[in-house]
């Protein structure tokens, strides 16, 4: 079973710049799709991207499509989202989870810890 563990958020003034990593454990990584979601204060969870187990095909929601790039490495066992052209409303605690590609719903039924992300206006 695939454990993610998220890391590389922080504080970025508007425009700028973070890369997400999700480090997950688990001998079936390879072959899992992964995805991307976000919860931003007061709001519900929401996907943000996914990748295929292949990483030849992503998936992005409109409010993030042309501003962040989900990729993973399998040899390391990582997923990343790097994230350009950050605003404030991409404040949020951002989450990796197992992913069913069609339908962008998480497979897992919890969640980890998280990485904080905080856009400074």
């Amino acid at each position: 079973q695939v454990q993610p563990v998220e890391s590389g958020g922080g504080v970025v003034q508007a425009g700028g710049s973070l890369r997400l990593s999700c480090a997950a454990s688990g001998r079936t990584f390879s072959m899992t799709n992964m995805g991307w979601f976000r919860q931003a204060p007061g709001k519900e969870r929401e996907f943000v991207a996914s990748i295929r187990w292949s990483g030849w095909t992503t998936d992005y929601a409109d409010s993030v499509k042309g501003r962040f790039t989900i990729s993973r490495d399998n040899a390391k066992n990582t997923v990343y989202l790097q994230m350009n052209s950050l605003t404030p409303e991409d404040t949020a605690v951002y989450y990796c989870n197992t992913v069913d590609f069609a339908t962008r719903t998480p497979l897992r039924g919890y969640w980890g810890q998280g990485t904080q992300v905080t856009v400074s206006s």
